[in-house]
């Protein structure tokens, strides 16, 4: 074990092309799944780029996702305070709350209850492929398909009035946008808190069957408060919708580039789990993070992170590490990507999973077999790839039939 480490890197965010993590997060050599980085903020820690690594980092109760601790990889302008006054945000809540709100939305949220919804899906599916063969092609496949089903989705799962999802998208991209300002991102949290505020208090005096009611619910002993309720339920509307929306448009885009797979996948469409579940492996549009604090000093793949040391997680790199998943640069459907960790791992891993790729396994092969000759409308390299926010995905998806 040694703490002593080539010179620090700083990261990079962007990507080279549309599938795959930035290129220096894929170097394999001895040493490299554990790296140095050095934060905004002057701060040298870790970037961990292994799937072994980063496993134990998600689990292992020595390594923190508490606010106040961390620096940020690549963001100086202190998102993490305003973060931290938020109650019941998941991704950073710590014990004994964050248990108690997983707890609140175990049920809602089971394998269960998901398949109960399937028949839903498969309708809102099937209603947005009759409103995009009546508009024709050429059409931009994100905005008429991928956007649009994960959000009616999640507006019938939460409660949410669907005519009111322009407003929550526009906080969206302002909340997960790396170029927003703190006080951008501080109005439009509120702007959203506001909006669930009032859902959460009008749910206490007439619950329905959605998961809002469920978070405004609840005995005495163990009910939310408000604060807590809105900002749980602000924050399924926006990793909820935004991160399976992404995965749509680019798993789209993905399956037409690799003819074979596509064709492979509508000659049997029992493949779907496991396209979905490659996808996820392949595409991981978590851009970086998440980011935790070393309470203690730890070993880590031979390296020797020090308490108080930020390590940031590439979750996309991991997932392409050949010593977990051979030949990980390949799309390949009928691979065992089981462990994938675009979910993340331990006690803070997605709770919205069996959600979302419930969603992708319905609503990627119906997009492809209603639309047996669908393809590109522009070149491979006109289509736009997003930059600026923190889910990596498509602005535009021009595709004709």
């Amino acid at each position: 074990m040694t703490d002593t480490a080539p010179s620090p890197a700083t990261i990079r965010l962007g990507r080279e092309n549309a599938f795959d993590p930035p290129a220096d997060h894929l170097r394999w050599e001895d040493g490299d799944r554990v790296r140095p980085l050095r934060y905004a903020d002057g701060h040298v820690g870790w970037l961990v780029t292994g799937y072994a690594a980063a496993r134990t980092v998600l689990a292992d109760p020595r390594f923190s996702g508490d606010p106040t601790l961390l620096h940020p990889p690549a963001d100086e302008r202190g998102i993490e305070e305003i973060l931290a006054d938020i109650p019941g945000l998941l991704t950073i809540a710590q014990p004994p709350g964050h248990a108690r709100f997983r707890r609140r939305l175990a049920g809602p949220l089971t394998l269960r209850r998901m398949r109960r919804l399937e028949p839903r899906i498969r309708q809102i599916t099937t209603e947005r492929l009759d409103a995009l063969q009546r508009l024709g092609p050429p059409a931009d496949i994100v905005r008429e398909f991928a956007v649009p089903v994960p959000a009616l989705v999640l507006c019938e799962l939460l409660g949410v009035p669907y005519h009111d999802h322009s407003r929550f998208e526009r906080c969206a991209t302002v909340l997960l946008g790396l170029d927003s300002t703190p006080d951008q991102v501080r109005e439009a949290m509120r702007d959203l808190l506001d909006y669930t505020r009032d859902l959460v208090i009008r749910r206490r005096d007439d619950p329905a069957d959605d998961i809002v009611s469920v978070l405004a619910g609840g005995g005495e002993r163990d009910r939310l408060t408000v604060e807590e309720a809105a900002a749980i339920a602000m924050f399924l509307l926006v990793a909820g919708h935004e991160t399976t929306a992404d995965m749509l448009a680019l798993g789209t885009f993905a399956l037409l580039r690799h003819p074979d797979q596509l064709a492979a996948l509508r000659a049997d469409l029992s493949l779907a789990a496991g396209a979905t579940e490659e996808l996820l492996r392949y595409l991981s549009v978590v851009r970086i993070g998440p980011v935790r604090a070393a309470c203690a000093d730890v070993e880590l793949d031979g390296r020797l992170i020090r308490a108080g040391q930020s390590v940031t997680l590439s979750l996309a790199a991991a997932n392409r590490d050949p010593a977990r998943f051979p030949a990980p640069g390949a799309l390949d459907i009928r691979r065992d990507a089981g462990g994938q960790l675009s979910f993340g791992y331990g006690p803070h891993q997605c709770l919205g999973q069996q959600l979302a790729r419930l969603e992708m396994t319905v609503a990627l092969p119906a997009l492809l077999t209603r639309l047996p000759h669908l393809r590109l409308a522009v070149a491979a390299d006109e289509v736009p790839v997003r930059s600026g926010t923190a889910f990596h995905g498509l602005e535009r998806l021009p595709l004709t039939w």
